[in-house]
């Protein structure tokens, strides 16, 4: 019997907001973005290995990882 199994990373974009960038220092809208690690049997996706938040400067493409809590907090905002 063969089983196919692996791993699948998404990426998926939360929210666009406002706030300035620690690398260019420009005051521009940001994505919060959500990547998804996930397991996969037969190609299809059985359950979420790892979840990471970042938030990415659109003008420069500086990328920082936030926390849960950072990431709800700005969502709040």
């Amino acid at each position: 019997m063969l089983i196919i199994f692996g791993f699948k990373r998404t990426m998926k974009i939360l929210f666009i907001r406002s706030g300035s960038c620690p690398r260019c220092r420009v005051a521009g809208p940001h994505q919060v973005l959500e990547q998804t690690g996930k397991l996969t049997v037969f190609f299809i996706p059985v359950s979420t290995t790892r979840r990471r938040y970042y938030s990415e400067c659109l003008n420069c493409g500086e990328r920082t990882q936030l926390s849960r809590r950072q990431k709800d907090a700005l969502a709040a905002v």
